[in-house]
């Protein structure tokens, strides 16, 4: 299963550095195991194949992601040439509109059982919620939450 990640440390001259992986845990890599060596630098983001060899975490089949090519919102793909507009915003939500995306269906089930009785001081308790949302030139617009990611480094991210 290929993990992304990012690389913290390359170490040139010895031929090997560290990847930061999606769960934020340290992973030794070494040159031989890149597909395009040629492109590998601090913090550039790679995709790689997660494993373990005797020194721990490692990682083969290391490909670095060129450039300003795509970058990983929430897990959506998003491919930077397509990108035609973002926008930073707060919104005022009710608290208790954290619905898990993936399991919708199930979520409102579970909310439903897990609404209890509201004392008058937290029925229309709100929160400012922070979203991004990417607006791409085939018309899709992508909004993320401060939930569901770091605003601020997808905002670096989109900001290449």
């Amino acid at each position: 299963m290929a993990m992304n990640g990012t690389i913290t440390t390359w170490f040139q001259d010895k031929g090997f550095g560290f990847i930061k992986d999606e769960n934020g845990d340290n992973r030794y890599f070494h040159v031989i195991k890149v597909a395009n060596p040629d492109l590998i630098k601090k913090d550039a983001a790679v995709t790689f194949e997660p494993t373990t060899n005797n020194k721990g975490l490692s990682a083969f089949a290391v490909k670095v992601v060129p450039d300003s090519k795509y970058i990983f919102i929430a897990g959506e793909r998003l491919k930077l040439t397509s990108i035609k507009s973002y926008v930073v915003y707060s919104e005022e939500e009710p608290v208790e509109t954290r619905i898990n995306k993936e399991n919708t269906v199930l979520s409102v089930g579970i909310l439903m059982n897990s609404i209890k009785p509201k004392s008058a001081t937290e029925v229309n308790e709100m929160r400012s919620v922070k979203k991004l949302a990417v607006t791409t030139f085939q018309g899709t617009t992508l909004i993320f939450t401060e939930d569901e990611v770091d605003i601020d480094a997808a905002v670096k991210m989109l900001k290449v």
